[in-house]
C-alpha cells in the first residue's frame, strides 16, 4: 500500500479520508495502525545532535509518532492550517483563550456555554485582568452593539450546551472579522463532519473529542484546530509553554474512533431524530429542544449551515415534581445518567440551567432532561422511556 501525497489525498471522499487519514503502513512496518509509542528521553547520538536538537523528536512533552499521527489526522478532517490536542474537552476550550488573550482584553462568551467553560471565565480570568460578558445566543449580527474597545475575541457553541440555541456563525464572524476580533467555536456536537466551522469564520474550532471522535467513553481528549497559520503558532506556543501533552494510548483510541465516527454518527443521527419526533407526541413532553426539528425556533439556521445533526438533545416536561423526575429516571435500564455524551451508549440525566444563565432567562415551566441516543436498538429505548414515564406519572 502506497502513501498518497497531500494532493491525491486532498480529492478523496469524506470516508476514504477518515480510513486513511494518520496512517502510513510504511513507517509502521506494515502494521494498519501506528503503534502506541509511549517515551519520555530521546537519546541523541552525539553532542552536536544534542546542542542543536537535530531529532524528529526532542522529548516525550514535544510529541511523538503516535501523536503526530492523531495530528494528521484532525488537520484533515478540521480542514485548518493545524490541530494541538489536550487532555480534555475543557482544556480544548481554555487553551486558546489564555493562547490570546492579555490582561486587559474583553471576550464576549455565549449565555448558553458550557458550564465548566463558564466557569472558567467567572473564576479564572477576572485575575488574569481579561473581562467577559455573556450575551444572548440569537444575537447573530447584532453583536457588534456590544462590542468594546478592548473586545479581542467572541466564544461561540452551536448549538448551545443543555438548552440547544443555535447561533448564526457566519453573521457573528463577518461583525468580528470587521473589527479584526477572533471568533472560537466549541463544535463538539456537529463535528466537523456536520458544520464546516472554519469555512464559516471562525478562526479556532475546538472539539471535546471524548465524544465523538474517540466515541467509545473510554478517552478524555479535546481538539484546537487554528484557521490560519498565524493563529496556530500562537496556539502552539502557548501549548508548548504550558507544557500540555496527552498520553499515546489516547491517541491511539482516539484514531481508532476517528475510522467509525462517519458511519457512528450517519447510525445515531436518524435514531435521535426519530427519537425527538417520538417524544414531541408525549403527553409528558411539554417541548423537545433539538435544532434538526421543524418546530425547533433554531431549525432556519441549522437547515441552513449544518450539513446534519448529533444525538444530543433536551426535552422540557409538563410541570411535576423533581421526585416524579426521579422516580422517571432511576428507574431507566438501558439510559445511564452520566455527564458526558457522543460514545456507543444512551445517556439520560436532569439540569437546570437557570440559576446561572445571566444574559437569557429560559422559559422552562417543567424540569429539563438532556438525552443521548445511543447505538441501541430504537424500539427497546422507546419502552425504556415509556417505561420511565409511566413511573413519573404514578409519582406525580
Amino acid at each position: 500500500m502506497k502513501k498518497l501525497p497531500p494532493s491525491d489525498f486532498a480529492r478523496l471522499r469524506e470516508k476514504t479520508r477518515l480510513v486513511l487519514a494518520g496512517r502510513d503502513p510504511a513507517d509502521s512496518y506494515g502494521f494498519v495502525n501506528p503503534p502506541i509509542m509511549r517515551g519520555s528521553t530521546v537519546i541523541y547520538p552525539s553532542t552536536e545532535d544534542f546542542l542543536a536538537r537535530k531529532a524528529r523528536y526532542t522529548y516525550g512533552t514535544q510529541g511523538n509518532p503516535t501523536i503526530d499521527a492523531l495530528l494528521a489526522a484532525l488537520n484533515t478532517i478540521e480542514g485548518g492550517a493545524g490541530v494541538v490536542v489536550c487532555s480534555s474537552g475543557l482544556m480544548a476550550c481554555t487553551l486558546p483563550v489564555l493562547a490570546t488573550l492579555s490582561a486587559g482584553d474583553h471576550m464576549l462568551v455565549t449565555d448558553s456555554v458550557y458550564r465548566p467553560m463558564r466557569n472558567f471565565c467567572d473564576r479564572m480570568l477576572p485575575r488574569l485582568g481579561i473581562t467577559v460578558d455573556y450575551y444572548d445566543p440569537a444575537i447573530g449580527g447584532d453583536i457588534g452593539a456590544l462590542f468594546k474597545p478592548n473586545t479581542r475575541a467572541i466564544w461561540t457553541e452551536a448549538p448551545g450546551s443543555q438548552t440547544f440555541e443555535m447561533q448564526d456563525i457566519p453573521a457573528i464572524a463577518a461583525a468580528a472579522r470587521a473589527r479584526d476580533i477572533l471568533v472560537m467555536m466549541d463544535n463538539t456536537w456537529a463535528t466537523p463532519l456536520f458544520f464546516d466551522s472554519h469555512k464559516a469564520g471562525v478562526d479556532i474550532s475546538v472539539q471535546a473529542g471524548t465524544k465523538y471522535y474517540a466515541g467509545h467513553s473510554d478517552v478524555l481528549i479535546g481538539t484546537v484546530s487554528a484557521r490560519t497559520p498565524e493563529l496556530y503558532k500562537r496556539l502552539k506556543e502557548a501549548w508548548d509553554l504550558l507544557g500540555i501533552i496527552i498520553a499515546p494510548e489516547d491517541a491511539f483510541l482516539t484514531l481508532r474512533g476517528i475510522r467509525t465516527m462517519q458511519i457512528r454518527l450517519k447510525e445515531q443521527m436518524p435514531a435521535g431524530l426519530e427519537m425527538a419526533r417520538w417524544l414531541e407526541q408525549r403527553p409528558e413532553v411539554a417541548r423537545v429542544l433539538h435544532p434538526a426539528l421543524p418546530s425547533d425556533p433554531g431549525h432556519a439556521l441549522w437547515k441552513r449551515d449544518f450539513t446534519g445533526a448529533s444525538s444530543l438533545f433536551a426535552i422540557e416536561l409538563e410541570p411535576v415534581s423533581m421526585k416524579a423526575v426521579g422516580a422517571m429516571l432511576d428507574g431507566l435500564s438501558l439510559f445511564g445518567m452520566g455527564a458526558s455524551w457522543g460514545g456507543y451508549e444512551s445517556l439520560a440525566l436532569p439540569f437546570d440551567c437557570r440559576p446561572y444563565r445571566t444574559a437569557t432567562v429560559p422559559s422552562f415551566r417543567g424540569p429539563t432532561i438532556r438525552l443521548h441516543i445511543g447505538l441501541e436498538d430504537l424500539e427497546d429505548l422507546k419502552a425504556d422511556l415509556d417505561a420511565g414515564f409511566a413511573r413519573l406519572r404514578a409519582s406525580a
